[in-house]
C-alpha cells in the first residue's frame, strides 16, 4: 500500500508560532540612526518583520514580557518535540491508497510548507507576545455590539459589499470574494504591520516632504505627507487608510484614518470605521527597525491595543507578489461554479 505523506505545516505552525516566541528587543545602546541628505534619520531599504513569536500572550505568562534564559531554552526543546511528533504522526496518514510514490522532482510541492515561510532566529531577549499593551499582552475585550468577522475557509451567506479576508460570500461574481481573494487587502498587507507565514517584506523611501511604505503582500505603496496638520476630509475613505507622518526626534510617526470600515479592526473582530491607528518607527541599530503600532478603536475595543514587532535589514530588493498566479484564479473560479451550476441543471432534468 502506497502511503503519501502530508506537509505538517499546518500541524507545526501552531506550535511553532505560539510557543518558541522568538523576538529579539535588542538595542545598540547611543545609537545615531545615519541622516538622508535632508538631515532626517535614513529609513530607507528592505526590512522584514518575519516573527515567531504569537502577537498574543499565552495567559500563563500572565504580565511577564520576556521569557528567561530557562524559558527560552524550554519553549525551544518543546517546539521541537511536538515537531517531531507532529512529523511522525503525518508520515502514517493515508492519503489516497493509489497515489503515485512522491517524485524526487523538488519542484512538486503537496502543499505549503517550511520553503514557503519565514522564520525568524533566537535573540538575546524573546518576548512573550507582541503586544505590550494592556500589560497582560492579550487583545482586550470587544465592547457591545461590536462585530465579529468571517475568517473561515469556505462561503458563508451574506450580502454585498463583502468585508470578509478570506473566503465569500458566494460566486456569481468577483464582488462576492473575500478582500484577499480579489487582491485588495488582507493577510500581512497592513496597516499595521503584523507577522504572517510570508512575504514579510516592505521597503521605504524617503525624501523631505514624504515618505513612503511598499509591502511585498499585495504590492501596494503607501503615501505618507509628512504634514500632520493636513488631514483629508471625513467623507473619503480608502482601503488602507489616509496616513500623515511627522518626525519626532528620530523616531517617524504616522497617523492613519479614513479607513472604509470595509475590514476589521483587528483579528476578526470590530469594523474599522472609526479607527486611529498611530505607527512608529525607529532606527534603533544599523539593521534593525523598532516598529511599534497602537490601534485605538472605542467602537470595537474597551481598550487601546500596543504591539512592537522589529524590522531586520535585509539585503536585495521586493519583487512583485502575483497575488493570483497568471491572473487566472479568480476567472478559474467563477468558471468553475458556473460548471458546477450546468451539471447540476443537467442532473435536475435527468
Amino acid at each position: 500500500m502506497k502511503i503519501r505523506r502530508l506537509s505538517v505545516f499546518s500541524l507545526v505552525l501552531t506550535i511553532a508560532v505560539a510557543a518558541s516566541s522568538v523576538l529579539s528587543a535588542q538595542q545598540t545602546s547611543g545609537y545615531e540612526a545615519p541622516r538622508t541628505e535632508h538631515g532626517q534619520p535614513d529609513l530607507q531599504g528592505v526590512w522584514n518583520f518575519s516573527s515567531n513569536t504569537p502577537m498574543q500572550r499565552d495567559r500563563r505568562f500572565g504580565e511577564q514580557e520576556f521569557l528567561s534564559t530557562e524559558e527560552v531554552k524550554s519553549e525551544r526543546d518543546r517546539v521541537e518535540t511536538e515537531a517531531a511528533a507532529a512529523e511522525a504522526a503525518a508520515a502514517k496518514v493515508v492519503v489516497n491508497p493509489d497515489a503515485p510514490p512522491e517524485s524526487d522532482n523538488s519542484d512538486n510541492w503537496i502543499s505549503y510548507n517550511d520553503f514557503w515561510t519565514e522564520k525568524a532566529g533566537i535573540g538575546a531577549q524573546v518576548r512573550t507576545s507582541h503586544i505590550v499593551h494592556p500589560k497582560d499582552g492579550r487583545v482586550p475585550d470587544t465592547v457591545e455590539g461590536a462585530v465579529t468577522q468571517h475568517r473561515g475557509r469556505f462561503d458563508v451567506p451574506g450580502t454585498r459589499p463583502v468585508r470578509y479576508v478570506l473566503s465569500g460570500i458566494a460566486k456569481d461574481g468577483p464582488e462576492d470574494r473575500g478582500l484577499s481573494s480579489r487582491c485588495l487587502v488582507g493577510f500581512n498587507s497592513g496597516p499595521p504591520f503584523m507577522p504572517s507565514l510570508y512575504n514579510n517584506n516592505v521597503q521605504i523611501f524617503q525624501n523631505k516632504d514624504t515618505a513612503v511604505i511598499m509591502t511585498e503582500m499585495i504590492h501596494d505603496a503607501r503615501i505618507i505627507p509628512l504634514n500632520k496638520d493636513s488631514i483629508l476630509n471625513d467623507d473619503i475613505r480608502l482601503w488602507s487608510g489616509d496616513s500623515r507622518g511627522w518626525w519626532d526626534g528620530d523616531t517617524l510617526v504616522v497617523e492613519t484614518r479614513n479607513f472604509n470600515g470595509l475590514r476589521e479592526t483587528f483579528y476578526p473582530f470590530g469594523s474599522n470605521l472609526n479607527v486611529l491607528l498611530t505607527e512608529r518607527f525607529t532606527r534603533t541599530a544599523h539593521d534593525t527597525v523598532e516598529y511599534t503600532f497602537t490601534i485605538d478603536d472605542p467602537s470595537t475595543f474597551t481598550d487601546k491595543i500596543t504591539a512592537i514587532v522589529p524590522m531586520t535589514k535585509i539585503d536585495g530588493q521586493l519583487y512583485e507578489f502575483a497575488c493570483h498566479e497568471g491572473n487566472y484564479s479568480m476567472t478559474n473560479i467563477l468558471r468553475g461554479e458556473r460548471e458546477l451550476e450546468r451539471r447540476n441543471a443537467e442532473a435536475a432534468r435527468d
